[in-house]
């Protein structure tokens, strides 16, 4: 049974839908202020499927996902009472009391920090309403950080992923499973 490999052809078929980049507008914004997914699961294959698009696809990520950064920080600002049960609910409540140091601590630098990194945004964008960081200085970060991940992320699939593709689908289903073996292990780790 080729489990990954049916999962990989699907991904990069619905990466050529004609709604595809909407699709991604769609999910950058709403990762940026409340949903849990990152679009980077949208943007990698699109990238893939159709290489000289890259700019394109990065400069679209980056700024729907800056206007969603825009949404979080008024969510912080006006919801905070109505996100706590949420973020307590999805777990994040350890995280959002790190964010909270890490404001107090790096301020603007925090936000550029975390929208390149893996951290979930959204964090970072709520945290900076309810703190009532600078709203332009918090704006440029987002664009920053947020640029240099989507840029760096579209730009190196478009110029590797075609050349390393042919390796991929030899190796799908290894590869495939070996990801759900790191996966298991991270949670059993996390969890003792």
């Amino acid at each position: 049974m080729k489990l990954f490999s049916n999962i990989y052809n699907k991904v990069i078929k619905y990466s050529r839908h004609k709604y595809a980049e909407r699709y991604l507008g769609a999910l950058s914004f709403a990762e940026s202020s409340f949903f849990p997914i990152p679009p980077d699961v949208m943007l990698i294959p699109m990238s893939l499927a159709e290489p000289p698009k890259w700019i394109r696809l990065a400069l679209l990520t980056t700024i729907m996902s800056v206007l969603g950064g825009v949404a979080g920080y008024f969510l912080g600002i006006w919801a905070i009472e109505w996100l706590h049960p949420i973020i307590a609910d999805w777990g994040y409540t350890e995280k959002f009391e790190q964010v909270k140091g890490l404001f107090d601590r790096w301020g603007v630098w925090a936000i550029l920090a975390a929208g390149f990194s893996p951290i979930p945004y959204k964090l970072f964008t709520i945290s900076a309403g309810l703190l009532s960081m600078a709203f332009l200085p918090f704006v440029f970060a987002s664009m920053v950080g947020r640029g240099l991940r989507f840029f760096l992320v579209s730009g190196l699939v478009a110029k590797v992923g075609p050349k390393m593709e042919p390796l991929i689908i030899k190796y799908i289903e290894w590869l495939g499973w070996l990801v759900v073996l790191l996966l298991a292990l991270i949670i059993l780790i996390t969890q003792v």
